[in-house]
């Protein structure tokens, strides 16, 4: 006799999506993911430039816990996993004197906060004065009022470390990387735990310090031999010998509940039934495909959308950039003189892999462009982002670079923003799945617009609901 298996739905073939169908695969489901664009992996994907394969969006993997590496792990390539080569990050600031300069990024804490103030190279960045008032910090006593109800992670760095140090470390870190200021981001967003580290630690600086000693040892990110682009591949093949069917351009166009209780998906070609469903979009196309849930949930999905985002990565024809004379790449202070990329990553110098695929001489260096406070929009056309591009990195970089060094060139652009993590969010992403899911059996809301941003924070999250809620 035929076994006949549960079915269960999955709208949405991003990362969230396709770890949410192996853990349904896994737990005895015969699964259908449907994607709408026409590739899986959502913002981790690829492009060619001069016949070499390279990520297009995300390149590396959180470190300071296990969730990806353990996936790749169960996934049978934990072999694959790379460290960045030991060059080290560089900081773009404003100097003492009010001049642009590069500095070695700080090796202690996290998300910018120092785990020592006066270590020698924060003290470069910031100066003695500064540097002796954020001291002050491992001595004063912590007000309760910071551990307790919604706060932005500016304003934690500030009452605890002081001005300077928020500005000239902590927000080219955190602006680097989020895209926005620290002011208008929710601490617990950010960094997640740091608060109770600090109620425990008595200081802000020892609580980065205790949650970087407790991350795994080595680099604060890891990779994948041949470019986190293998993640959504590796992970598509593994449902497909599982099983599962995946329908890429499917686009769903209505959720319905059911009298029996089951959901019914339409998409312009099919239609669907199930009790298991996984909606691992982002939150406002989740919110529009399930608006009679969200409201008798009363649950309000928040409105505001992160910066566009373009990517420009150039390879260029320069031997001189074999010293690699910034490391990996470098973070740049917002309103730094002359410079109005927020990052630049010398993949070439990050990665072994792609180093030696490049060759002697030539070299992939990519610019992010897009913070909600630029100046200059990312949505210029391509040709203009590549020209700054390039103006930009020889700027970083320190080696002078033209149009003629420019062996190939791409603009990869992220629209869809996700909604930046304002005080409080996380609290209210937690109300709002919490509300959603409980009044409908069988669904469940995946997704870094839930999660937080990172590869690491959506695995995580990902993983534990679904496996936990489905067996």
């Amino acid at each position: 006799m035929t076994q006949v298996l549960p079915t269960a739905i999955v709208i949405g073939g991003g990362i969230a999506g396709l770890v949410a169908a192996r853990e349904l695969a896994i737990s005895g489901f015969g699964v259908t993911v449907l994607e709408a664009a026409d590739h899986f992996g959502g913002s981790v994907y690829s492009h060619e430039l001069a016949g070499l394969t390279l990520d297009a969006g995300a390149e590396s993997f959180a470190t300071r816990s296990t969730a990806v590496a353990d996936l790749l792990k169960d996934l049978g390539i934990e072999q694959s996993i790379v460290p960045p080569l030991p060059g080290g990050s560089y900081l773009y600031t404003t100097n003492a004197h009010g001049e642009p300069e590069a500095f070695p990024s700080p090796q202690s804490g996290i998300m910018g906060i120092p785990g020592d103030p006066q270590a020698e190279d924060v003290v470069v960045v910031i100066g003695e004065q500064a540097a002796r008032e954020a001291a002050r910090d491992l001595d004063t006593p912590v007000d309760p009022a910071l551990l307790e109800g919604p706060i932005s992670f500016g304003d934690l760095v500030r009452a605890r470390l002081g001005e300077t140090m928020l500005e000239r470390l902590v927000t080219p870190v955190v602006a680097g990387v989020l895209s926005a200021h620290p002011d208008v981001l929710d601490a617990d967003a950010v960094s997640p735990g740091l608060r109770k580290a600090m109620a425990r630690e008595g200081s802000l600086s020892r609580a980065a310090a205790s949650l970087r000693k407790a991350a795994p040892a080595g680099s604060a990110v890891a990779g994948i031999h041949g470019g986190m682009r293998m993640l959504p591949e590796i992970l598509v093949s593994d449902l497909r010998d599982r099983g599962a069917e995946l329908l890429l351009s499917a686009p769903v166009q209505s959720v319905t509940r059911g009298d029996d209780g089951s959901w019914r998906i339409e998409t312009a070609e099919d239609s669907f039934a199930t009790e298991k469903l996984v909606v691992a979009t982002d939150g406002t196309t989740a919110a529009g495909l399930l608006s009679a849930e969200f409201a008798a949930a009363e649950a309000v999905v928040p409105q505001e959308t992160g910066a566009p985002i373009a990517l420009v990565t150039l390879m260029v024809d320069a031997p001189e950039l074999d010293s690699h004379p910034r490391g990996t790449g470098l973070l740049v202070a917002p309103g730094t003189k002359g410079v109005t990329a927020k990052a630049l990553t010398h993949a070439s110098a990050k990665w072994k892999w792609l180093a030696e695929a490049a060759g002697p001489g030539t070299h992939v260096v990519r610019l992010s462009y897009g913070r909600l406070d630029d100046a200059v929009p990312a949505n210029f056309e391509d040709e203009r982002l590549i020209e700054t591009g390039i103006k930009d990195a020889s700027i970083l970089l320190g080696v002078e670079l033209a149009s003629a060094d420019v062996v190939d060139a791409d603009v990869v652009r992220f629209t869809g923003g996700l909604p930046f993590a304002t005080p409080g969010h996380r609290a209210a992403m937690q109300d709002l799945r919490a509300a959603v899911e409980g009044n409908n059996e069988g669904l469940q809301l995946v997704g870094a617009w839930l999660a937080g941003t990172g590869l690491a924070a959506v695995v995580a999250d990902t993983r534990g609901r679904v496996s936990v809620n489905s067996r």
